[in-house]
């Protein structure tokens, strides 16, 4: 039995050590193709990272062949992506046509990408950093399931990151590093291409063992591959002692040098530095020059026997860091050089390369060249015993049912963010069965801002999600507070602290729960309007991915007027109409965010839907009398006639959100003397933007022109008309209205930082007051 054992494990390792050989070439090769073999009309540099890719195939051979599981996800570091092609490539799901074009228009992808590539990706990694924190929360976000009976546990994969040691001075790292330890963080792994370069420069020395100070303190478990076996096996020689301290003192940058200048190098070198040493030049004799240079480079991320023997001793549920020591460009000629980030082989060097490895010319796209037939054969079969080719395809989740309508919160007179929770709160209470089913798939999450974002009463109604049951002190005291939140599995919401970064990519992972998981959840986040741009990197990154979830900024503008211009927002709704994968709407009304929550919902949803992002306000506005519902498809659409045009209109104001009692005041007093005066309430700047751009685009797409919802809404305007546009935040966001149909536009918003005051302050001195609208009016007929 131990012999079948170790048969075994010797012709695993055998396969690994070919497959690591294979996917060096191929990821060298397709980048070599795009740069020197396919034509380029531009004349520029295709690009690619040959030195990136060759640090990491011997740790992708052994997690892709060995230790990965069916339900595991990975997050491949961006600059491996060929590599993750040639995996693919290898296992027949990747084709020759799109390594052929990659970093061409529709071929493999620069980085990898879930919404680009054809070939399954688990996480896009285009953003630095990003995609390592993504398997963290995606890791809790497989807990969120497990505790609501949506995922066996025995179902529980692991969250696999690769990454370059450059991407740990990535601030976001840290601050997810501090969430996943407050969560109790499982079922994650981080392995390190601890390869000492990056872009600019080698790595700082002083790293050594801070890296595992950090993560040991987080409660993650450390494992460092710093020496390959035979390392080792040197070691245990006598004069090995000395090498090894020679080694684990060496600089990183004197490393670097060493392997690119190679064996004879490292001769002169340590014979200078310990060869006096007892029994060092027998050793070191031992060594023809070739010999000593592989010894030297044999560093722990690429010895095969290591890897699969470190992974093999993490099967568990426990965080684990690898540090796996590689050399940039291993196997390469351009191994260790400072330069070779983006740097690449010659022809003779690749011809060279492709000389060592047996492979003919003209079969470099082989996948399986240069071996023989029988080792061929041997090396296919083995990769289709992998638990990579037993993978099925991502699940595609049920539709969550949905209500016709959610209820419109009472009163005469609301804010938009106390709306958006009274209708959280109505589902969350609600017993009809379509509303129900909805609130049981809602998750909500806040960066420590879930009671002032109107959060509260869903939290009180569903409680706090966590593993381990968490009471509430306060009232088991029966001390007074509104907050009644307890923490038990069945909990639905989230709690974060304040790093923004954490919560868009919390919001990413729970938006991507039906593809990775199988079982739709309906994310609903929750943010200081002006504090969406500390998180923008990460949001964009969630959109990217196509992750589905409904964000909420509030309180919009200057309406938290004595917070200063710190907690003011200028740019969200730029950031709304410009962001792609997001769609912003701004209601003013609670029966506009009722139905816009609702259309949200089922836009979450749908194949070509999105996520979706409301911009609210905590200032309370007499609600508008709706005779019947026959605004809200325009609304949906992106805009309404809260008063509409009559006869051959000369004006209209247009505005958006929270500065509705300023325009209908400015409405009331204009409206005697511009007959026909309308006000066009946008609901969303962003679609109808978008749907004008795509009705202008049509004439050179090929597609047939329809007219866009904004032409039609202002067609009930005279041709020269004028508009007054209102909104706070910056007049960008609505100014271009005027050139859907030519119009003179004069235009109100924030485009400066604000200060404390009350609102009626705030607005009367950034121009955003009755008066104000009233000259800007003006100004269209006097000039």
């Amino acid at each position: 039995m131990t012999d079948t054992l170790t048969d075994r494990r010797s012709d695993t390792i055998a396969a690994l050590e070919l497959l690591d050989t294979r996917l060096r070439w191929l990821s060298s090769w397709t980048v070599h193709n795009a740069n020197h073999i396919r034509p380029k009309r531009d004349g520029l540099k295709v690009g690619g990272h040959q030195a990136s890719c060759a640090s990491i195939t011997a740790i992708m051979s052994a997690l892709y062949f060995h230790a990965l599981r069916p339900q595991d996800k990975v997050a491949v570091k961006p600059h491996a992506g060929p590599v993750l092609h040639a995996i693919h490539y290898l296992l027949g799901s990747q084709s020759r046509d799109q390594l052929e074009r990659f970093r061409g228009l529709g071929g493999a992808q620069s980085y990898p990408s879930r919404t680009k590539d054809k070939i399954p990706v688990d996480f896009s990694t285009g953003s630095v950093g990003l995609g390592v924190a993504a398997t963290a929360f995606t890791s809790l976000t497989q807990d969120y399931l497990i505790a609501h009976g949506a995922l066996d546990a025995t179902d529980a994969g692991r969250m696999i990151a690769l990454m370059g040691d450059a991407e740990l001075d990535e601030g976001n790292i840290y601050e997810c590093l501090i969430e996943g330890y407050k969560h109790d963080l499982r079922n994650c792994w981080w392995v390190v291409d601890y390869n000492r370069q990056s872009l600019d420069h080698t790595t700082a020395d002083r790293m050594f063992r801070r890296f595992d100070d950090i993560f040991e303190t987080c409660g993650w478990r450390v494992l460092t591959l710093k020496y390959g076996k035979r390392q080792r096996e040197a070691f245990d020689r006598p004069g090995g002692i000395s090498l090894r301290e020679w080694i684990d003192n060496c600089a990183n940058v004197d490393f670097a040098v060493l392997t690119y200048q190679g064996g004879a190098a490292w001769r002169s070198r340590l014979t200078a530095d310990i060869g006096a040493k007892p029994h060092v030049a027998k050793l070191l004799a031992s060594f023809d020059d070739a010999a000593l240079a592989d010894l030297m480079t044999n560093l722990g991320g690429h010895c095969i026997e290591t890897l699969i023997d470190a992974f093999d001793s993490a099967d568990d549920e426990r965080p684990t860091l690898f540090i796996a020591y590689t050399i940039k460009g291993f196997g390469l000629p351009l191994a260790g050089h400072k330069d070779n980030h983006s740097g690449m082989m010659n022809p003779p060097q690749i011809a060279e390369l492709r000389a060592s490895l047996g492979i003919a010319e003209g079969d470099e796209w082989e996948p399986f060249g240069g071996l023989g037939d029988n080792a061929a054969a041997d090396l296919k079969a083995f990769i289709g015993r992998s638990a990579l080719a037993r993978r099925a395809g991502e699940p595609r989740a049920p539709a969550v049912p949905m209500p016709a309508r959610l209820p419109v919160p009472d009163g005469d007179e609301l804010s938009t963010q106390s709306a958006f929770g009274r209708v959280l709160l109505d589902l969350a209470k609600s017993g009809e069965p379509a509303s129900q089913a909805l609130a049981d798939r809602i998750v909500t999450t806040a960066p420590d801002v879930t009671q002032t974002t109107n959060l509260g009463g869903f939290v009180n109604a569903r409680g706090l999600f966590r593993r381990s049951e968490l009471g509430d002190v306060f009232r088991a005291a029966k001390i007074p507070s509104a907050q009644r939140w307890s923490g038990h599995a069945a909990g639905q919401h989230i709690e974060l602290g304040i790093a923004e970064n954490n919560f868009f990519l919390m919001l990413s992972s729970l938006g991507l729960a039906g593809p990775h998981f199988g079982t739709r959840l309906i994310p609903v986040g929750t943010v200081y309007d002006p504090f969406i741009a500390r998180g923008l990197d990460a949001l964009n990154y969630a959109c990217y991915q196509n992750a589905r979830f409904l964000l909420v900024g509030t309180p919009s503008g200057l309406t938290l007027a004595a917070e200063g211009g710190a907690h003011q927002s200028i740019n969200p709704p730029l950031i709304g109409i410009g962001q792609p994968g997001l769609t912003y709407f701004e209601p003013a009304f609670a029966d506009e965010v009722a139905l816009l929550m609702r259309h949200a919902f089922d836009h979450i949803q749908a194949d070509d839907g999105g996520a979706v992002y409301l911009r609210l306000s905590t200032r309370s506005i007499a609600q508008e009398p709706r005779v019947d519902a026959g605004w809200e498809a325009d609304a949906i659409k992106g805009g309404y006639w809260l008063r509409r045009p009559t006869g051959p209109a000369s004006a209209a104001i247009v505005f958006c959100g929270a500065v509705v009692p300023e325009v209908l005041a400015a409405y009331d007093i204009l409206a005697e003397d511009i007959p026909g005066l309308g006000v066009l309430a946008v609901t969303s700047p962003d679609l109808l933007h978008r749907g004008w751009s795509a009705r202008r685009a049509a004439r050179w797409t090929g597609a047939s022109p329809v007219e866009s919802h904004v032409e039609t809404l202002l067609s009930a305007l005279a041709p020269h008309a004028g508009v007054v546009t209102v909104l706070d935040g910056s007049p960008s966001a609505l100014s271009w209205i005027g050139s859907v149909r030519g119009m003179c536009v004069s235009p109100l918003g924030v485009d400066r930082f604000g200060q404390t005051g009350d609102l009626p302050d705030l607005y009367a001195t950034y121009r955003l007051d009755t008066d104000a609208i009233v000259d800007a009016a003006a100004e269209l007929f006097l000039g």
